[in-house]
């Protein structure tokens, strides 16, 4: 199991993806953005404005998902995906078949040292931290909101805000990774 973490816009999701496509069949990819909470239970529990912290996330169920993963078995295995267009998770989207030689699973917070998050790290084979310039990742994430239909001004103040709370608790977990990538 391959994790590849980083700061939100830092490209995680682009490298595991690539790295899927480059091992066809023997790999799939299962991204943490899946156990998103739903916003209704965001705004339920008053989160909605910071979704995206390590609270905002079903942290228990993925790190169940990734021991199960890990288990040898015979059926096939449904993880869920987060679909930015919703701006939701949906649940049993992603199958990953039984014998599968490398799940690829990325996300911010798969080397954090405390909380729910904290089992994560021992279940990766290897984990990468993704590492670019802030300027670029800070407009990435802008123009990521702005087309999930944020105004301009609104993607420049979460980008800003929430998403750079959110980068300065994974960089501390930089150190934890076994390779460093910079694309």
């Amino acid at each position: 199991m391959l994790g590849v973490v980083g700061a939100p816009g830092a490209g995680k999701s682009t490298i595991a993806r690539r790295v899927v496509a480059a091992l066809g069949a023997a790999a799939v990819y299962v991204p943490m953005d899946g156990f998103h909470l739903a916003q209704t239970e965001l705004a339920r529990l008053g989160r909605a404005g910071r979704k995206g912290a390590p609270d905002t996330f079903d942290a228990d169920g993925y790190v169940a998902l990734l021991r199960r993963l890990r288990e040898p078995g015979g059926a096939v295995v449904y993880a869920p995906e987060f679909r930015r267009d919703l701006e939701e998770p949906i649940a049993g989207a992603v199958p990953v078949p039984p014998g599968v030689p490398l799940v690829v699973t990325e996300g911010n917070y798969l080397l954090l040292d405390e909380g729910p998050f904290a089992g994560v790290a021992a279940l990766l084979d290897e984990s990468w931290y993704v590492e670019v310039e802030d300027g670029l990742r800070l407009a990435r994430l802008v123009e990521r909101h702005r087309v999930y239909g944020k105004s301009p001004e609104a993607a420049r103040e979460w980008a800003h805000g929430s998403d750079e709370r959110n980068a300065a608790l994974v960089a501390a977990s930089r150190g934890r990774a076994d390779v460093v990538v910079r694309p």
